[in-house]
């Protein structure tokens, strides 16, 4: 009898925010699996989870290559699947870990389909998304009464940011580290500029925020960024 598949969501980074029932599962299954983008690069995932784990056990880390050259992401998914499939079919119980929730811009998605053609018994466990982790930390509501509120997972691939932001009383930019000084323009021109803030790596010990957008012309823009914006204002 084939093994579990879970998939356990770690949040955005502050290890206090893992659910307990993830925390249950983590010390329950055989086999962790933390993802990482470059090979021996180590997994921002496991670093938050890893104070949890009560005792040693067995991890494997899998590179999800962040990149768009099919021949390059087809070969990695052939290779972590059948790592997981032989790990499941011999009865052992795994977790995939990934940040923020499972269900949302989550690499876990394509693999829970997978294993699900292949009659895997798959159970998901939310956790809490870098953006509601940000809106808290920041103190400031996502959306009020019946405001609407649009999530962008990379504004410089959105061809409908203008239309977007013209209907929506909210935006979330994630990860806007490509074409952030576009994505500033746009918010400029759409009147969301004054009440635009920008927080990155929240809940780590590196976090950063900036209320004024403006003055971080210029430099790198973290990848584990967002931009919350509002045509109400901040605060």
């Amino acid at each position: 009898m084939s093994g579990k598949f879970y998939g356990l969501g770690v949040g955005p980074g502050d290890p206090e925010l893992l659910t307990l029932k993830a925390v249950r599962i983590l010390n329950a299954v055989d086999v962790i699996i933390a993802p990482e983008t470059v090979k021996d690069n180590g997994s921002v995932a496991y670093d938050i989870v890893k104070g949890h784990i009560r005792e040693e056990k067995k991890v494997l880390f899998q590179v999800f290559p962040m990149t768009y050259d099919s021949r390059e992401l087809d070969e990695s998914w052939n290779r972590n699947m059948k790592e997981i499939l032989e790990i499941l079919q011999a009865g052992k119980d795994a977790a995939f870990i990934t940040l923020g929730d499972p269900m949302v811009y989550s690499t876990y998605v394509y693999v829970m389909r997978l294993l699900k053609d292949h009659g895997i018994a798959v159970e998901t466990v939310p956790g809490i998304t870098s953006f509601c982790a940000a809106a808290s930390r920041l103190g400031v509501p996502l959306a009020e009464g019946n405001e609407t509120i649009a999530v962008i997972p990379a504004a410089y691939q959105c061809d409908h940011l203008d239309e977007i932001l013209t209907l929506a009383d909210n935006v979330v930019l994630m990860k806007p580290s490509k074409g952030f000084q576009k994505t500033i323009e746009k918010l400029e021109d759409n009147g969301f500029l004054e009440n635009t803030v920008w927080i990155a790596k929240c809940g780590h010990k590196d976090e950063r925020i900036s209320y004024d957008v403006k003055e971080l012309a210029g430099e790198k823009i973290d990848y584990l960024s967002m931009l919350i914006a509002k045509k109400r204002r901040l605060k």
